[in-house]
């Protein structure tokens, strides 16, 4: 769904001289100092790509799926660390709240969180608890009109810079079930909550990632998102749901900038006194890789479009995610095929683009556990 295809027009143009102009050239600044430099932070709150997915009357851009597909599509042709300062906010961390926070709760977080203002992440992965988030071991528990919350989240992204956590936490112990989880907004400078040494990670340098210690942190009862215990759970998978879609579309945009970066490549790279991009198994492997990023992108769109029309997109949204990450995955691999020795080499920036989108496949879901919501969703619509 776009709502004004000329205005929209506009802002991705926008995003493609900012990808063009200020992000490209950053890369390998970025991959080198582990940091991204707070004026292309500055630059993304100004240009309000902190509030994609935020109502305008919010102070966001309010975009449909289809646009935010869209716009990430653009985003993304660069390091995939760029999109993880807006991620979180933009997604898994402000959506519990726009989706089931209370009015007063969306009055005053969400403005905060279009501006950039708040940064937000999403505490839900534990040491023994990920794709199974129904097995939560981090508990709430109501102590007057304040929550005691003691627990441990692991690989929370952009905990380190987070002013807020969308907090998944088990309200009551005895509901070993999903029906026990709750969640919650938590103010990052909490007394009681420390953050673990940053992750040293395979690949995208700048996007930081640590554990977050809860040792009898006092969360305000009102900061219970929906006034209401026991939906945790319910507004996880939605938010998840959404998330889905939305790093399909991240993987369209790596992809398709690994492939032009390998076509270029290609076409340049002269042997046997011709371009390599002359030789027909070179060819097979551009063309193989062209014809999987349309069919991804167009797998998006149509998902995209779907949940726009409000639909149910539980099993779209993973097949999106899983064909999206191996896509990607698959991509990168023959692009360090097609530059050779180059693409083992960090001068050409592939063999980083290789590492990054290894990650792909694993957040917002593995591929496995995508099989598995797809296979039961299709089981349970054939006995319906």
């Amino acid at each position: 769904m776009i709502r004004d295809p000329e205005t929209f027009e506009a802002l991705l143009e926008s995003v493609r001289r900012f990808v063009r102009d200020r992000l490209v050239p950053a890369e390998k600044e970025v991959a080198e100092t582990d940091q991204i430099p707070e004026s292309i932070v500055q630059e993304m709150r100004e240009m309000g790509l902190f509030g994609l997915t935020i109502p305008e009357s919010y102070g966001g851009l309010e975009l449909t799926m289809e646009e935010e597909s869209r716009l990430l599509f653009e985003l993304c042709k660069t390091s995939p660390a760029f999109r993880s300062v807006i991620g979180t906010t933009v997604g898994i961390g402000s959506q519990g709240i726009l989706m089931d926070g209370t009015t007063a709760q969306k009055d005053y977080y969400l403005p905060k969180l279009a501006t950039g203002e708040l940064m937000a992440s999403f505490a839900l992965t534990e040491p023994e608890a990920g794709s199974d988030a129904a097995s939560l071991r981090t508990t709430a528990i109501l102590d007057g009109d304040h929550y005691l919350v003691n627990g441990t989240k692991r690989y929370i992204t952009n905990a380190p810079h987070s002013s807020i956590f969308t907090l998944m936490a088990r309200t009551n112990p005895q509901d070993k079930g999903a029906g026990g989880v709750s969640a919650f907004i938590v103010d990052a400078k909490s007394p009681g909550i420390t953050l673990g040494k940053i992750d040293q990670k395979m690949g995208q340098k700048g996007a930081h990632t640590c554990d977050v210690i809860f040792d009898n942190v006092r969360v305000p009862a009102a900061n219970l998102i929906g006034g209401r215990e026991g939906q945790g759970f319910k507004t996880a998978m939605k938010v998840l749901e959404k998330g889905r879609i939305h790093i399909a579309a991240v993987c369209v945009g790596v992809a398709q900038r690994i492939l032009d970066d390998a076509l270029r490549y290609a076409v340049e790279r002269k042997q046997f006194g011709q371009s390599i991009a002359e030789f027909q198994l070179v060819q097979a492997m551009l063309a193989d890789s062209k014809a999987e990023l349309y069919a991804t992108e167009c797998m998006v769109i149509d998902a995209a479009r779907k949940r726009d029309e409000g639909r149910n997109v539980s099993t779209e949204a993973s097949c999106c995610k899983m064909f999206a990450s191996e896509m990607c995955g698959r991509v990168a691999d023959r692009a360090v095929q097609i530059l050779g020795g180059a693409g083992y080499l960090s001068d050409y920036g592939i063999e980083r683009f290789y590492r990054d989108v290894r990650l792909f496949r694993l957040y917002e879901g593995t591929t496995q556990i995508q099989q598995i919501i797809i296979g039961r969703n299709m089981v349970r619509e054939a006995r319906a």
